[in-house]
């Protein structure tokens, strides 16, 4: 298999609402930057991010369910931040950053990942709820 120059790829230009709602999904979501940092560099399991071992690795903000972390996952999926490993069996249950996802956690490198505004989290939900497309 090739090996591939991750500082030489080009950076996809994505559309402004595109952004917008993905950096609001990542914020509203119950992850911490820590988990979006660690799968920048290798994948990561669910089993790393539920219970008291998410909040130990500083990848969520408070213990969750199988099912809590999973339905938050899919959702970044959906809005196209992660995607899902997939191996010669199949699907797995690890996650990795899409190059959209990449770009947004490497624009909050160094940075405070902020709070949700209320509005954005009214928003987020809308959006999610009804899968809408902006």
């Amino acid at each position: 298999m090739p090996v591939v120059d991750s500082q030489s790829q080009k950076t996809f230009a994505y559309a402004q609402p595109t952004l917008k709602r993905a950096q609001r999904a990542l914020v509203c979501s119950p992850f911490n930057l820590g988990l979006f940092e660690a799968m920048r560099s290798r994948r990561v399991a669910l089993s790393e991010m539920i219970g008291h071992s998410g909040v130990q690795k500083n990848f969520t903000k408070r213990p969750l369910s199988e099912l809590t972390a999973d339905n938050a996952l899919v959702w970044l999926i959906q809005v196209g931040v992660l995607r899902r490993e997939v191996d010669g069996q199949g699907i797995t249950d690890s996650f990795r950053l899409t190059p959209l996802g990449r770009q947004l956690v490497e624009q909050f490198q160094g940075k405070p990942w902020g709070s949700p505004t209320w509005g954005d989290r009214f928003y987020n939900a809308v959006i999610r709820w009804f899968r809408l497309p902006f």
